[in-house]
């Protein structure tokens, strides 16, 4: 299940983890502009888990889901 939020200057999914069997902390992916953050909660830390994909990696990352191992370059 996920949701989506339209806010002023930003796009906000957020995936929940409905597996029961391997239940992970929910993600949310925030689109900016010019870059998406994804964050999760870490209980093992207390704190929140972030990474900032600029929108090029984001597009490689979804080209590169689906592709057999191996190098490649999106032009």
């Amino acid at each position: 299940m996920f949701t989506i939020e339209h806010e002023f200057d930003c796009t906000v999914i957020t995936v929940l983890d409905e597996n029961v069997a391997t239940l992970k902390e929910d993600i949310v992916v925030t689109s900016f502009e010019d870059c998406v953050t994804i964050e999760q909660f870490d209980p093992r830390n207390d704190n929140i888990q972030k990474v900032t994909l600029s929108l090029h990696q984001l597009k490689e990352l979804a080209a590169a889901i689906n592709l057999p191992e191996g190098v490649y370059h999106i032009e």
